[in-house]
């Protein structure tokens, strides 16, 4: 072994190092010991704009962002010291005591995934886990669907709603021969802007009457009427977001009426099947209806609410199309937009999804659980209701209970949700939207003294 002065001598020193490499990606120049040339390569290297110098950045003339309107409400609940602060923003259920709910037949399913030795992690294919597809496509469309049975039906597993939405969004854009859909208005906040960014043209048609504080159904019709034939149209399979006004069967048929004599395209988002009314089919009735027509129609689905599955990001796009053939064409195209996308889902939550829906006593479980979810939620609305009769609050609450699913629409203006959340520590988004869902026997009371507050101090 050779002594250390001799291997130190050996050794390229730093300069030497430093001096090579700027000869590789500095223009020729005449040659130069290693000393300038270091000094040259370090003042060289100091003025490229991508290198942080003195607290620069080439990012530094970016603005902030503002936050996500209904995510940054849970930014202002965290940073609140209150101890009687409540937040009725975001779309997450709770408990009784207000804590996140993991099902039990979730957390069976998972322990059944963790003791199995011949589960592996390997990539999903890109349009998921096949089981998964297949259950989910029977879940929303019905077992029984002659789509199904006819197999005019492409599935693929996305991240949860919104990336069914995203996927769907960009599969549209490149192949359908209109670019324009209309949504709902008003409608989940994020729906806009899904759309935009998936290349279409985001329009509106009427839905919510302020007035009534339920369906505007003419109005839903005049703008759905005078929509260019063959525009997507977007459809809440039930509960809507954020109003929880949902039309009647009877309208349900009118609407799909119009629609397919119009050649409109409905594309359903469903977030809350079971969820809404506590019973899977009840809720999946309007999406059953148009699909019993023989039309097309996509269908993105997500297990965030109905399973508690909201990290998991499982959820699924469906296209029903109108031959077996097609079908297989168009799961080809989804996956040339998944594949740069996302590459492909990730595997755990639509296992677990998987492992209940194949079960029949584990669907069941699954079926009582969802149901005492939709049951609480139920009950939260009348103990609000009461509440605000009881303090002779000025209004007819009687919406409170004529809603469904995780949200109320309460019609308090934005003044009215500052002064609630300034004086009684109560959160939620500024269009008067409250989840439901965040609600207890404890905090009903709270809320309705802010509410009787805010409307006969603020008009």
């Amino acid at each position: 072994m050779a002594p250390a002065n001799v291997r130190a001598a050996q050794a390229p020193s730093a300069d030497r190092r430093l001096s090579t490499l700027v000869r590789h990606l500095l223009p020729s120049s005449p040659r130069r010991t290693a000393a300038e040339a270091a000094a040259d390569a370090s003042a060289t290297l100091e003025s490229f704009p991508t290198m942080a110098s003195q607290g620069s950045s080439v990012f530094a003339a970016l603005a902030q962002a503002p936050e996500d309107p209904i995510l940054g409400v849970t930014v202002a609940y965290n940073k609140d010291p209150s101890p009687v602060k409540v937040n009725l923003g975001v779309g997450a259920y709770r408990t009784e005591e207000g804590k996140p709910l993991v099902l039990n037949v979730v957390r069976r399913a998972e322990q059944m995934l963790i003791n199995n030795p011949s589960r592996v992690k390997e990539y999903l294919p890109i349009t998921g886990l096949a089981e998964f597809n297949k259950l989910s496509a029977k879940l929303i469309f019905g077992a029984d669907s002659p789509a199904i049975q006819e197999n005019r039906v492409a599935t693929v597993q996305c991240l949860s709603g919104t990336g069914s939405l995203r996927v769907g969004g960009e599969f549209l854009a490149r192949h359908y021969h209109e670019r324009t859909i209309y949504i709902p208005q008003p409608t989940w906040g994020n729906h806009p802007k899904v759309f935009t960014l998936s290349g279409l043209t985001v329009r509106s048609y009427r839905y919510y009457d302020p007035a009534t504080r339920g369906l505007d159904f003419k109005g839903l019709l005049e703008d759905l009427s005078s929509a260019p034939s063959g525009s997507i149209v977007l459809l809440h399979a039930c509960a809507h977001n954020p109003t929880g006004v949902d039309p009647t069967l009877d309208q349900w048929e009118q609407i799909r009426q119009l629609m397919r004599s119009k050649s409109l395209l409905p594309f359903f988002d469903s977030a809350y099947q079971g969820f809404a009314s506590g019973s899977l089919d009840k809720d999946a009735q309007s999406v059953r209806m148009f699909v019993a027509d023989g039309g097309e129609l996509l269908m993105a689905q997500s297990y965030a609410k109905n399973m508690g599955l909201y990290g998991e990001r499982v959820g699924a796009l469906s296209i029903v199309c109108g031959s077996a053939d097609v079908a297989v064409r168009v799961e080809s195209q989804l996956k040339l937009v998944i594949r740069p996308m996302y590459s492909n889902p990730p595997l755990h939550g639509a296992s677990i999804v998987a492992t209940i829906l194949r079960d029949s006593e584990m669907y069941n479980e699954w079926t009582l659980e969802l149901k005492a979810m939709a049951d609480r939620i139920i009950s939260m609305r009348q103990q609000l209701f009461d509440a605000l009769k009881s303090r002779g609050t000025p209004g007819d609450w009687s919406h409170i209970i004529k809603q469904i699913g995780m949200f109320t629409f309460t019609g308090l203006n934005s003044e009215q949700v500052a002064f609630m959340r300034q004086e009684y520590h109560i959160y939620m988004t500024s269009d008067g939207r409250i989840s439901m869902a965040g609600l207890s026997m404890r905090t009903v009371p709270h809320l309705a003294d802010a509410i009787h507050a805010a409307v006969t101090q603020l008009k």
